[in-house]
C-alpha cells in the first residue's frame, strides 16, 4: 500500500470518529428536550449529487431513496410519531419522460418493498400517500393499494409520502370539496373554520408539521405542505439529500428546540 493512500484511509478513520464522537454529543444534547412529533422533509438534490459525481441522475435517485430509507430509521429511532417526505411534486411531471419513467419505476421498487419491510410491520408504521395520485401510471398505483392496504391498521408510527402533490392544489381540491357538502346542505357556513378546512386536506388532520428539513441549499419550501408546516420552523441544509447524515437531522432538532425554548420563554 502507498504512502499516499494509507494517508487518506488514515484520514477517513479520524473524521469517522470525530463524526461519531460529534453525534453522541448531539443525541446526548437533545434527548432530554421535548422531541418533534412531525417532521416533514424535501429530499432535494439527488440530481446534483449524480451530476457531481459523473453518474446517470437516475443513480442519484436510487441513492436519494437508500438514503430516505435510512433516515427513516433514525426518526423511529428517536420516537419521531410522523415523517413526511416529499417524493414527487406536480411541478416534477414537467421532467422528461425518461427521467419520470426511472423515477415511476424506482417508487413501485421502493413501495413495494415498503410493503414487505419487516422494519415496517415490527413498528407498525402506517403508510400513506398524499397527492393527485390519479396522475400516476397504474403500476405505481397498484404498489401504493398494497402497501396503503397493509398498513392500514397501524398506529404506532405514520409515515407520509407525497406523489403528485402541490400544496396549493391540496388547498383547492379541500375547498371544492367543502363548497360541494356546501351546496348540498350537508354543512352550514358556520361549520367552515381552520380545523374543518385542516380535516379535508390529504392530511385529514393529521398532526401540524413541527419541523420542516429542506437539503440541497435551496432556501424556499417549494409548495410543500404550507397549510400544516405554518407554525413550524423551516429548517435549510446545504448538502444534497444523497450526503444527509445523522447528526444533519439532529441539529435541526436542536434548532427547533432552541425555537421552543425562546417561544416559551416568550409567552411565559
Amino acid at each position: 500500500m502507498s504512502m499516499r493512500k494509507t494517508e487518506n484511509n488514515g484520514g477517513w478513520m479520524i473524521r469517522s470518529v470525530v463524526s461519531k464522537i460529534y453525534e453522541r454529543s448531539l443525541i446526548s444534547e437533545i434527548k432530554n428536550g421535548k422531541m418533534p412529533e412531525h417532521i416533514a422533509i424535501i429530499m432535494d438534490g439527488n440530481r446534483r449529487y449524480a451530476r457531481n459525481k459523473g453518474l446517470p441522475v437516475r443513480v442519484g435517485h436510487y441513492f436519494g431513496s437508500k438514503k430516505a430509507e435510512e433516515v427513516l430509521n433514525w426518526c423511529w429511532d428517536l420516537k419521531i410519531k410522523n415523517v413526511t417526505v416529499y417524493a414527487f411534486s406536480t411541478e416534477n411531471f414537467k421532467r422528461s419522460d425518461e427521467e419520470k419513467k426511472n423515477i415511476f419505476n424506482l417508487m413501485r421498487k421502493e413501495l413495494k418493498r415498503l410493503a414487505e419491510d419487516t422494519r415496517i410491520h415490527k413498528n407498525k408504521v402506517k403508510v400513506r400517500i398524499i397527492g393527485k395520485k390519479e396522475l400516476l401510471p397504474d403500476y405505481v398505483l397498484s404498489a401504493i393499494e398494497e402497501v396503503e392496504r397493509r398498513t392500514s391498521k397501524y398506529s404506532g408510527f405514520f409515515l407520509n409520502i407525497a406523489i403528485a402533490y402541490g400544496g396549493r392544489q391540496e388547498i383547492t381540491d379541500a375547498v371544492r370539496k367543502i363548497l360541494r357538502f356546501l351546496k348540498e346542505g350537508r354543512i352550514r357556513k358556520e361549520d367552515i373554520t381552520p380545523d374543518f378546512i385542516e380535516k379535508h386536506l390529504y392530511t385529514n388532520g393529521g398532526s401540524r408539521v413541527d419541523l420542516l428539513i429542506r437539503t440541497g441549499g435551496e432556501q424556499r419550501l417549494s409548495n410543500f405542505l404550507p397549510w400544516q408546516s405554518v407554525k413550524g420552523l423551516a429548517y435549510f441544509c446545504d448538502v444534497y439529500w444523497p450526503e444527509f447524515r445523522k447528526i444533519d437531522l439532529l441539529r435541526a432538532i436542536r434548532s427547533w428546540q432552541k425555537m421552543n425554548l425562546r417561544q416559551s420563554m416568550v409567552d411565559g
